[in-house]
């Protein structure tokens, strides 16, 4: 007997360590699936919270769209989904960029200016078979929405329902001409803007008016307006420019002013050729390549 209560004493130690090892790695399994649980929680709640752009319908605002326009008609209405898309993804992939209004001014803007465009085109395609729709503009702007959305309804939004977002100007969809701006300046007007006294740097852009030539009257005052607009359009970019130092990363010029102004550009452009193109005549080529515009150092 003497002898075997060491040998039961040993046992129950082993015994004892094994319960507790196994305890303890009870412990640390758990905590690690809290963990993973927590993770899914904060990824479900990302998703959830995340934002999306949701654009008006245009396709069900259409008059009977004419035989010959349907295929052009067509082509735009893919391209508002294909805007939407891209904005969808840039709202993804620039989460904390920039300031308050870096949705507004980088994204939602520039997507506004490109669907004027390109229901201006719609417009224009069916009036000239039959009439011309009125009010398309009113379709142009699209809004943030959250929830469950996600960015992939993106391109679906305007496949579903026709369209784009929720719309402010309402002019008649063949005029085309943005707000603002008076009478057209000769030459140069938009190459260079207000300089940024504290980077030194201003945005250049290249000149327009001095490539358009043989404008039709009855389109004069429009393209004028447009060729205007281009400055305001530099003015503000500049401005934006000497207000923003430090904000964002590295891309946050290229991202927030470069890119939206350059889209501004691209429609105020397009909507330059569609006033030759109303009147039947061919608008200068090339000017789609002076939609971009770049830093200089001051």
């Amino acid at each position: 007997m003497s002898r075997g209560l060491p040998l039961l004493h040993r046992r129950r130690i082993l015994v004892s360590g094994a319960i507790g090892g196994i305890t303890c790695a009870a412990v640390v399994v758990g905590a690690a699936m809290a963990d993973q649980d927590d993770g899914s929680g904060d990824a479900n709640a990302s998703t959830k919270a995340a934002q999306t752009i949701s654009c008006p319908a245009v396709a069900g605002s259409l008059p009977e769209i004419p035989a010959a326009a349907q295929a052009e008609v067509d082509r735009n209405l893919a391209l508002l989904d294909t805007q939407l898309a891209e904005a969808n993804k840039r709202l993804s992939t620039s989460q904390g960029e920039g300031g308050p209004n870096f949705v507004q001014n980088a994204i939602l803007g520039p997507l506004a200016d490109k669907r004027k465009s390109t229901l201006d085109r719609i417009a224009i395609s069916i009036g000239r078979r039959a009439e011309k729709p009125a009010g398309l503009d009113a379709l142009a702007e699209c809004t943030l929405s959250g929830g469950e959305a996600g960015a992939g309804t993106g391109a679906g939004g305007e496949a579903d329902s026709g369209a784009t977002p929720t719309a402010a100007a309402s002019e008649p969809a063949g005029g085309g001409a943005e707000q603002g701006s008076g009478a057209g300046q000769g030459g140069g007007a938009e190459q260079g803007g207000g300089a940024d006294a504290g980077s030194g740097q201003t945005i250049s852009c290249p000149d327009v008016a001095s490539k358009i030539s043989g404008v039709p009257a009855a389109a004069q005052a429009e393209v004028d307006r447009n060729v205007a607009l281009l400055q305001t359009q530099l003015d503000e970019a500049n401005k934006r420019l000497s207000t923003s130092q430090g904000e964002g990363g590295p891309n946050f010029v290229q991202n927030a002013i470069l890119g939206p102004l350059k889209d501004k550009r691209a429609s105020t452009i397009d909507r330059i050729e569609l006033s030759f193109s109303r009147q039947g005549s061919t608008a200068p080529s090339g000017l789609d390549a002076l939609a971009g515009c770049s830093l200089t150092s001051g």
